[in-house]
């Protein structure tokens, strides 16, 4: 009976770390729409100099913290910047 309730622990404890995971992931990734959205702002206000710098940031973030690929933005492909 005390396996049980070990065993009843802990996967409820890792059922709450994923969950705890994916709520994660999916803020991050809500912050990082909200950082897209901004630097396109920036960039179609011709303050590209600050959006290039915030694209980097995004590119880091998607690619050190969230394990994901680049994904280039419109304001990365554009003879603007």
């Amino acid at each position: 009976m005390a396996q049980t309730k070990t065993r009843s622990r802990s996967s409820s404890s890792s059922n709450r770390k994923s969950s705890d995971e994916e709520q994660y992931r999916r803020a991050a990734e809500d912050a990082l729409q909200q950082l897209d959205w901004a630097i396109g702002y920036l960039h179609g206000i011709r303050k590209t100099n600050i959006s290039k710098a915030l694209a980097k940031n995004r590119s880091f973030i998607r690619r050190r913290l969230l394990g994901e690929p680049d994904e280039p933005l419109p304001t990365e492909q554009t003879n603007e910047t």
